[in-house]
């Protein structure tokens, strides 16, 4: 593919605060550079139905505070298939887009690379996913919003737990990362988190019984990674059957964590990635994701990125275990 002229941008997989930030980041950024903006509306499903736009600055004032995304986003099973990605490009070169930013979580990167590889496509990919759970960055956009919307929820829940004496099992997203639980536990003064990162057996539940119930405490909470088959319900089943004597409730904080205006961190991160993914392309970068390390910014190949291994660092989960005691 020759000289960028026209660059598209689009939002995909699931919504995260910060991204409107990041859009209006891209759209500026790039103007600004003297490219011109097709925003794609509904993410890659946007893409081969050919809900295309163009942007100009104006398009992107006042929604730097709002969560959600402009431009919507679908999760999309025709751009899984090869005809999908197919009529994908052949709207692009309609419209005359030589390169994409897309903005999402790890299913959408996934599909930025095939894409990319298919098609000889340059593409920029920003983190948008409030799970932190791609490489190569220290934080994903939409994540510091989310562990303090958790925060919230559970200070509040704190109140009812103590006036009653409860045990509450708090479930938050991160199916298969543990960070907004492990994380949040620290910073709401949980008792524990269940993550899947670190499998709970039988011992370890009775030891976090011991040592959040039995000796100094009348009430606990316990932050849970979403499961399928041992999230918060699962959990407060076995506590009602093995330890009966105890009052056990259950919140599953579910979409609420997804939504509300962004943190100063999240909007400054999204308009830091926003302008650098227009210099990477300016520096003849591609298919590659902007990220964050040491407060400085980098470039991660799709395939670090998409890695399902971030691993929890072990000093965070020593800090919970001492601090709930």
């Amino acid at each position: 593919m020759g000289k960028i002229s026209c660059i598209g941008i689009l939002t995909s997989g699931g919504d995260s605060p910060g991204m409107n930030a990041a859009i209006r980041a891209v759209t500026r950024s790039a103007i600004a550079n003297g490219f011109r903006v097709m925003a794609i509306y509904r993410g890659y499903e946007g893409l081969i139905n050919d809900e295309i736009v163009e942007f100009h600055t104006e398009n992107v004032s006042n929604i730097i505070q709002r969560g959600g995304t402009i431009l919507k986003t679908a999760r999309s099973h025709d751009f899984e298939t090869t005809e999908g990605r197919k009529k994908a490009y052949k709207n692009m070169k309609k419209r005359g887009i030589d390169a994409l930013v897309v903005i999402g979580g790890n299913g959408s990167l996934t599909g930025a690379r095939i894409f990319a590889e298919e098609f000889d496509v340059p593409i920029i990919g920003l983190p948008g996913t409030i799970d932190n759970d791609l490489n190569g960055t220290d934080s994903t956009i939409g994540y510091d919003t989310t562990l303090n919307t958790i925060m919230e929820c559970v200070d509040r829940i704190r109140d009812t737990a103590t006036s009653h004496e409860r045990i509450f099992f708090v479930e938050v997203m991160g199916r298969d990362a543990g960070f907004l639980a492990q994380n949040s536990a620290i910073a709401a003064g949980a008792e524990a988190a269940i993550i899947p990162e670190v499998l709970t057996d039988a011992d370890q539940l009775e030891q976090f019984i011991k040592r959040g119930i039995r000796k100094s405490k009348n009430s606990s909470i316990v932050l849970v990674s979403e499961s399928p088959k041992c999230g918060a319900m699962y959990y407060a089943e076995r506590v009602r059957k093995e330890y009966p004597q105890y009052d056990v409730r259950v919140s599953i904080l579910g979409h609420l964590q997804r939504g509300g205006s962004p943190s100063a961190g999240d909007r400054i991160l999204a308009s830091r990635l926003g302008v650098a993914a227009i210099n990477a392309f300016m520096e003849g970068q591609r298919n590659v994701m902007m990220g964050i390390k040491n407060d400085e910014v980098v470039y991660v190949p799709f395939s670090n990125a998409i890695k399902s291994d971030k691993p929890i660092k072990e000093e965070l989960l020593n800090v919970l275990a001492v601090l709930s005691i």
